[in-house]
């Protein structure tokens, strides 16, 4: 492959997965990370951290149902009621010390803070999660975790939430989030609650 037709692809992958990283450009390549960074540095494209504060600083929707420092993983994309994106780094106290394995509740805090960040309202809460832990996660990977409401609260005050964690492009994680939010209560059948009681 020609450096310009490997340039091509190189905007081609990144356009398509901004958070890939360059160990995985070289992988799909077939170069040297020195290569891939000549390459980044070429057609102005930044690195990984850089490319993700970009994304975090574009506009997005702010978090209504619990503070930002308590989402596990940080928050570069948020649509409330539609969509979110996080990514959360393993590091050394998210691992078992003998194997370099991520703690499972961590990967999961992080989809779970997500499923209910996503949610446009005061207070939501996690009713019940359908999980599945596709493979383990190791030191240092990035995972990056896509959510999507699938249906909002009906009468019942709930929302489905689906959320699907990578690292790279290999699935780890899945789950199916029951949400619990509050608003249903307060505003249904376009009144409010406190007029109701009159």
């Amino acid at each position: 492959m020609s450096k310009k037709e490997r340039q091509q692809k190189l905007l081609q992958i990144i356009d398509g997965n901004p958070f890939v990283t360059d160990r995985e450009l070289t992988r799909q390549l077939k170069v040297s990370i020195q290569t891939i960074r000549l390459d980044r540095m070429e057609l102005g494209i930044p690195e990984l951290r850089e490319r993700m504060k970009q994304m975090a600083e574009h506009s997005y929707d702010q978090v209504r149902s619990l503070p930002a420092d308590e989402v596990v993983g940080d928050i570069v994309d948020l649509q409330l009621d539609r969509s979110g994106i996080s990514i959360f780094e393993i590091r050394e106290e998210h691992v078992f010390s003998r194997n370099g394995i991520a703690r499972g509740h961590y990967v999961f805090a992080q989809a779970n803070s997500l499923a209910v960040a996503i949610i446009n309202d005061e207070i939501a809460l996690t009713a019940s999660a359908d999980i599945r832990f596709v493979r383990m996660v190791r030191l240092h990977e990035k995972c990056i975790a896509k959510a999507q409401v699938r249906s909002l609260a009906g009468r019942n005050g709930k929302a489905e939430v689906d959320v699907f964690t990578y690292v790279g492009e290999e699935l780890v994680f899945q789950g199916h989030f029951i949400v619990y939010r509050s608003a249903i209560e307060e505003y249904s059948e376009g009144g409010n609650r406190s007029a109701d009681r009159h």
